[in-house]
């Protein structure tokens, strides 16, 4: 005897997700998750210390000891205002890992609501969202920052704002293509005969099976606003000194390249460490969260 719609209806609509042991474990044996994991933890764990011990203060000016060499009180020399480099990539990372969580989160909130209702609504919703999408798609962030710093002048919230904003396209397409493929689905259509209203099939049936796909698009998104940030700042429409930027150590170094050409090569190796961290950490959160790629495992 075949169960009763409201049964069907009601029923946890996701593959059953993995214990948390048998998750890990798998986790583990993946090197993708595992090194790209690791380099995330790095830079994140650079910000936490910069927010309780710097080795020397990163706003401290001393011309007396700039351009100094590796030595034991600098353990990577100072830099053309006789400020310590482990200081300011320590600060730098906590300023780029700000700029990119609220970035990001900007991103996630507009683009994941508006791609949620293009695909509930349909119709003239739908085709608003959308062309609202390409219109949005038109500014790149730099673009973004030029005519916002032209406004309000450039600093840590323009770029913030820009990087936001470029964020939201990309999001709205990915969240609509994936939650169409959902609201195709068997128990949409039960839910639906059943009653549900598009609200509650949205947030109780079509977002929890498309949030693994944001979560891996989430990482891919946080790289790519650091390396925003970083471009931003370089070009000085992002964060502004004092406070430390890997953007603007590298905009500083610039006219150093041959007397000291170490000054851009380590803003430029924590640029590359940070996104690479995060480009390998969603790879491998995407074999692990795609329950076929899982199967085949």
């Amino acid at each position: 005897m075949s169960a009763p719609l409201t049964t069907l209806v009601d029923a946890p609509v996701m593959a059953r997700p993995l214990p948390a042991r048998t998750f890990w474990r798998r986790a583990l044996r993946h090197r993708s998750f595992v090194l790209g994991g690791a380099l995330s933890v790095l830079v994140l764990a650079s910000a936490l210390l910069s927010l309780l011990w710097t080795p020397w203060s990163p706003y401290e000016i001393d011309i007396a000891s700039k351009l100094r060499p590796p030595s034991a009180a600098h353990w990577l020399g100072t830099d053309v205002f006789g400020r310590d480099i482990v200081s300011l990539l320590l600060a730098g990372a906590r300023s780029t890992i700000m700029v990119g969580i609220i970035a990001v989160s900007i991103g996630l909130t507009f683009g994941v609501c508006l791609g949620l209702i293009a695909s509930a609504r349909r119709g003239w919703t739908e085709e608003i969202i959308m062309r609202f999408s390409d219109f949005t798609f038109a500014f790149p962030a730099v673009l973004s920052a030029i005519m916002l710093a032209a406004v309000v002048g450039p600093g840590m919230v323009t770029s913030i704002v820009a990087i936001g904003i470029f964020q939201i396209p990309t999001l709205i397409r990915l969240t609509r293509g994936s939650a169409n493929a959902i609201w195709a689905r068997e128990f949409v259509l039960a839910a639906r005969a059943a009653g549900k209203g598009k609200f509650r099939i949205t947030i109780e049936h079509v977002l929890p099976n498309i949030m693994s796909i944001l979560i891996v698009q989430a990482t891919i998104q946080f790289a790519l606003a650091i390396l925003a940030e970083a471009a931003l700042s370089y070009l000085g429409l992002g964060t502004q000194p004092p406070q430390p930027s890997w953007g603007r150590m590298l905009n500083d170094a610039q006219t150093l390249l041959f007397q000291s050409p170490m000054l851009a090569v380590y803003p430029g190796a924590a640029i590359a460490i940070a996104v690479l961290g995060l480009n390998l950490l969603g790879d491998g959160l995407r074999d692990l969260l795609d329950p076929r790629l899982a199967r085949e495992r």
